[in-house]
Formats: C-alpha cells, structure tokens, sequence
C-alpha cells in the first residue's frame, strides 16, 4: 500500500512546534525542515514537524527555574564528557540546572522546551551536526544569551565547514573545567 506524503503550511509547523514563522523558515531553509515549492506556496513535510514533535517529547518534563539560577544546555553525543559537564557544574559556586541532548536534532527540541541562557555544544555529532543546529537557532527565539562550542577541531576546519557566528566561545578538547568555569560564570 502506497503511504500518502502529508504537507502542512508554515504557519501550521510554527503553531505545532510553538515557535515563530520566521523561525520556522529558517529552519527551513538550513534544511531543520524538509519543503516543497508550489509556486508562491511553500509546504513542509510533515514527517520533518512530527520528528521535531517526537523529539520535544523527551523534553517535556522540564520544570519552571527560579531567576537566580542559570539555565545551561549541553548538546554533546559523548555521553561520559556530559555526566563529567553536568556532575561538575552543579559543583560550581552558582546555581544552575542542566539539561543535555545527545545531537543536533534532539537538541533543538531541548531547547524548544528549555530556553537556555547558556548553550553548550559539540560540533561533530551524529544526527545533526553542531554547525547545523547553531544556524538552525541564531537569532531566532531560541538563540541562547551564551553559545559555547567545545571542539578538537581547528579554526581553519571549522571555517571549512562554514564557521560560526561571533559570539561562540570556543573550548578546545580536551579543555580544564576551570577555564569552562570561568566562561559559564554569570
């Protein structure tokens, strides 16, 4: 039996994933979101919302957080380096809560629901890449007020593979807990 292919509009997706249309678009257009073109009409393949949807799902018990705690997203596919990240932040001098996401894809339904003041990310991961989930959320809604990029990758690779906006901070692997310390503090 041949499957129908489903599309829906943009303003559809943006009401389903409770984002704006602009991002939406922009998710788009890095290919977040899979579309068609119809003349002026442009149609989003279902399947490409639902995933995002089925990925918010993991996220949804996130709590509300209290204003003098930082919110802080780590999105790395390492999953001993997120334990280390995470045990040793709530080690720190401030209070935070942390939530993590294993690739790119995961992490932007992550940071649907968590809305981060800081972003912590790798760049080389499975799924969806670090390079395509931070242009999939720059100057969005859900830009965080902090984006750190921890990478082994040199400054020449990452502008080969389209670099990142000037604002990341950069952390070279393998890095000192003091120096991300020191880039997280409030």
């Amino acid at each position: 039996m041949i499957q129908e292919t489903r599309y829906v509009s943009i303003s559809e997706a943006a009401q389903a994933l409770h984002l704006s249309i602009n991002t939406v678009k922009q998710w788009m257009n890095c290919g977040v979101l899979l579309a068609k073109t119809t003349g002026e009409d442009e149609q989003l393949l279902s399947t490409s919302v639902d995933a995002i949807l089925a990925e918010r799902k993991n996220h949804s018990i996130i709590s509300p957080v209290a204003p003098d705690v930082l919110k802080i997203a780590i999105v790395e596919d390492d999953l001993d380096l997120t334990k280390l990240l995470e045990m040793t932040i709530h080690g720190f001098e401030f209070k935070s809560q942390v939530h993590t996401s294993t690739n790119g894809l995961s992490g932007l339904a992550l940071l649907c629901e968590f809305r981060p003041d800081v972003l912590i990310t790798d760049l080389n991961m499975p799924v969806m890449d670090g390079f395509r989930m931070i242009n999939a959320i720059e100057n969005s809604e859900l830009t965080s007020k902090k984006l750190i990029v921890t990478t082994a990758l040199s400054d020449s690779d990452i502008e080969d593979r389209g670099g990142l906006p000037k604002r990341a901070i950069v952390i070279r692997k393998p890095f000192s807990l003091i120096e991300l310390e020191d880039k997280l503090k409030p």
